[in-house]
């Protein structure tokens, strides 16, 4: 898997596809250093990976050197950049960047990933949806599901909340691919795409 920069639409945003590893671990942080050394072995080697690969992209679009990119990302809290906004999302070994002047909300996931996806729509989705989905044929039951969740993913990210207290609030309308939050007036059109065996979104404005 090599590096991909992939087509997003709007506010001058640019959105990567990542391999997890292969950055060089020198351009991390002395805090990021100890941060990652607070985590589980797996844990602490995803988190230098995926923080270190930041950094490498970053400094290309802000044309700096990885090390000076004013980076702050402890583990477990959305990214944070002077000048910009950040969003990531990791899924095996890939990691999904987006960069963007305004809030931007990413997510990323295997096509293949195995799931039940009448099981999980019925237990996390709201009835309308789930009603919408009982109509599609088995064979694209599942791909369905899964842009439902990446998209709701990115929203929650866009909004800096957290999938326990937004994922059963908002519906995705799988005719014309808009979000809706069921508690608040609130509309999205959510950009989803693929590439190779990866399926992501991205949520911005």
């Amino acid at each position: 898997m090599s590096k991909q920069l992939l087509p997003i639409r709007g506010q001058a945003a640019q959105l990567w596809l990542l391999p997890l590893h292969g950055a060089a671990w020198q351009v991390l942080s002395a805090q990021e250093i100890l941060w990652g050394q607070a985590l589980a072995p797996l844990g602490s080697q995803r988190y230098w990976h995926s923080r270190a690969a930041m950094r490498e992209v970053l400094a290309e679009a802000l044309g700096c050197d990885p090390a000076a990119v004013p980076l702050h990302s402890p583990p477990g809290q959305p990214p944070q950049l002077e000048g910009g906004w950040l969003s990531l999302s990791h899924s095996r070994d890939g990691v999904l960047l987006g960069y963007a002047p305004v809030p931007i909300g990413v997510d990323l996931e295997r096509f293949d990933r195995p799931l039940d996806g009448r099981a999980l729509a019925e237990r996390f989705f709201p009835p309308e949806e789930v009603d919408q989905l009982h109509q599609l044929p088995a064979d694209r039951l599942r791909l369905a599901v899964l842009t439902s969740w990446v998209a709701k993913e990115a929203a929650i990210k866009w909004r800096q909340r957290t999938l326990a207290a937004e994922l059963s609030s908002w519906r995705f309308d799988h005719g014309d691919g808009r979000l809706h939050h069921q508690r608040e007036a609130l509309e999205l059109t959510p950009q989803v795409g693929q590439s190779g065996g990866w399926l992501w979104a991205a949520v911005l404005g």
